[in-house]
């Protein structure tokens, strides 16, 4: 009979075992091993002990081949009567092969007997072995099975391991076999979010895919808008599938590497960590000519698991690789990216979108950070509804706003709810910004803020042609803000985006786009790039406060409540782009409005004079629409 204790590692669940003991029963099984199980189960680690007194004849039972190939690391106590059990030397051989195929660790300890015999066979050791290989029932040839332990003997004796013989005494060295295992524990699991909810439904879409491409270099592309879960989603398909590669390497935060060096290292930076992932070792590069080099060496069509996440640039992935013929069969490259263009620069075979939570497991997500549990309460099942469709599926707002809310009372709730209506969160701001900070240039950057505030809706078409005569190329901006996540289009050509990415325009236009938010005067709408607020847009033409830093201006009033204005009150508009009045009545001279308008619509409104002021140009409209 087998034993484990009984901690089962909830955060690994593709390793069954954390450590796999294999030992001779009658030389150590009441000293050293009982002792050593004792301490690794004390300090949680999930422990398989075999006992090969208890198994009969020649083959490894299917639980135990299960239990050897699903442990991270196998312990291989050697000791004087080793090489006379047939069955400690068959388990040895299966050891030793899934070290090779799965990448486990095989960690020897040699218990009352010099390394060197284990290493060698010779003296007792060797000739129980030759004896042990004539008398072991088998359909394999003698020799070659002596051949075969002997091979295995001489592979495990030269790993780096324990030795009792450099210790004073038994306690001694079971305290540094457990201290090391802990510390060789696999690391490269991900952590995952303490909720997982929706993420299974992911990862089961993609694992199959992925599996079918087994003999070939296959790389996937995961795309979507920030705070989606893609990290989230790579990091849940490297738990499942890196156990089967004995090269493997996941390298986070890409984005802000690159972005947060300024002396031009992060090329060695990737380097080194992705050798020394690989490796398994500590790698320092000199220059990025001999890091691309040593990769390329090191890689030498070897199979692989790669995940490069949050990648802006193509050359952060040409940094350590240059061509996918680097790789060998079966290996795979997962790449996250806001950007579907670079995915497509890359080749990817396949790219896989990332999209919102649907409102069961929003709802579902969402209570268990404010409630700790699956369902609301009674009381608070409406807010939370409210809640969960202001996030609009985005998992960073669920988690972030509803552990906020833990705890917090139904008139708490209620101020947060109507705050976020006017300021998002700050923590999902920041992250969502990290998209519009990454466009590539001011023209990219108006055409996103444009469309925020005043073109949600709108034909494609259409509102192509009024930036392009605002001179901002959105023929291509527009593209670019789609595969940059932060736009879409509808099967009906209207542009649309996620609410909270609409909001986070918003908020950089209310903090005067690029200005500091803590220089920006929240009484003065008026220095505002883009006034789509009414009570805003009300407040500076009935003040006259509009300025030059004005570019567009949208102002809805209904048939009911008219108003009127002079034309006078955009006088200092100089820079004003677009303009939109709905059932707003002008007065007064034409001309005041900017020589910039390319866009002005005019509907169910009346005007009384339509003169230009002295000197004035004729305006260059794009377009023109009025309708009285």
């Amino acid at each position: 009979m087998s034993t484990s204790s009984s901690s089962f590692n909830l955060n690994h669940p593709q390793w069954m075992y954390d450590v796999f003991i294999s030992f001779r029963g009658e030389d150590s099984r009441k000293t050293l091993v009982s002792h050593l199980y004792a301490a690794l189960s004390n300090v949680g680690i999930n422990t398989f002990l075999d006992d090969e007194k208890l198994q009969k004849g020649s083959e490894l039972s299917p639980q135990l081949l299960r239990a050897i190939q699903g442990s991270q690391i196998s312990l291989v106590v050697f000791s004087e009567n080793y090489s006379r059990s047939s069955w400690c030397l068959i388990e040895l051989e299966k050891i030793m092969e899934y070290r090779g195929t799965d990448g486990q660790m095989v960690i020897p300890i040699f218990y009352h007997i010099d390394p060197s015999i284990v290493r060698r066979q010779v003296g007792d050791f060797g000739n129980a072995l030759e004896i042990t290989a004539r008398r072991t029932h088998t359909d394999r040839d003698k020799q070659e099975l002596l051949r075969a332990w002997k091979s295995v003997l001489t592979q495990a004796a030269n790993l780096s391991g324990w030795d009792d013989s450099s210790f004073r005494s038994e306690n001694e060295l079971v305290k540094k076999i457990v201290e090391d295992i802990l510390a060789k524990l696999d690391n490269t699991f991900m952590s995952l979010p303490e909720y997982p909810v929706g993420l299974e439904s992911r990862v089961n879409k993609m694992i199959p895919m992925i599996e079918k491409q087994s003999s070939n270099v296959f790389m996937v592309g995961i795309w979507g808008m920030g705070g989606l879960g893609k990290t989230t989603t790579a990091k849940a398909i490297y738990n499942q599938i890196h156990r089967k590669f004995v090269y493997r390497s996941f390298i986070e935060n890409i984005r802000e590497t690159y972005e947060m060096d300024n002396r031009g290292r992060w090329y060695i930076h990737l380097q080194e960590q992705l050798l020394s992932d690989l490796l398994k070792t500590k790698e320092k590069i000199h220059n990025i000519a001999s890091g691309t080099t040593a990769i390329k060496k090191m890689l030498s069509a070897k199979k692989v698991l790669i995940v490069l996440d949050d990648v802006t640039k193509e050359e952060q992935v040409k940094a350590l690789y240059r061509s996918r013929k680097w790789f060998g069969s079966g290996s795979v490259i997962i790449v996250t990216s806001r950007d579907k263009h670079i995915l497509k620069s890359l080749q990817v075979d396949h790219v896989y979108t990332v999209t919102e939570m649907d409102q069961k497991e929003s709802l579902e997500l969402f209570c268990w950070h404010a409630f700790r549990k699956a369902s609301p309460r009674a009381d608070f099942s409406e807010l939370s509804r409210n809640v969960t469709t202001y996030c609009g599926g985005l998992p960073l707002a669920v988690e972030v706003i509803g552990s906020y809310l833990y705890d917090r009372t139904r008139e708490e709730w209620t101020s947060v709810l109507s705050k976020l209506k006017v300021i998002p969160d700050q923590q999902v701001h920041e992250k969502l910004r990290i998209s519009y900070d990454g466009l590539r240039d001011g023209k990219e950057k108006d055409i996103f803020l444009d469309i925020c505030c005043f073109f949600i809706g709108k034909d494609k078409t259409y509102v192509t042609e009024i930036l392009n005569g605002c001179g901002l190329f959105a023929g291509i901006g527009i593209p670019v803000l789609i595969e940059r996540s932060l736009l879409k289009v509808d099967k009906n050509n209207k542009l649309g985006m996620h609410d909270l990415i609409r909001n986070m325009g918003r908020e950089i236009v209310r903090q005067n786009s690029e200005k500091d938010a803590r220089q920006i005067s929240e009484k003065d709408p008026g220095e505002r790039s883009r006034l789509w607020l009414q009570e805003d847009v009300h407040g500076v033409l009935t003040n006259n406060t509009g300025t030059q830093t004005v570019e567009g201006l949208i102002l809805n009033s209904e048939r009911t409540s008219r108003v009127s204005f002079n034309t006078s009150a955009f006088q200092e508009m100089k820079k004003l782009r677009l303009l939109h009045l709905d059932c707003v009545d002008l007065t007064g001279d034409f001309g005041f409005l900017s020589k910039q308008l390319r866009w002005f619509n005019w509907q169910q409104s009346t005007f009384n004079f339509f003169g230009q002021a002295k000197n004035s140009q004729p305006q260059s409209f794009q377009v023109l629409e009025y309708h009285p």
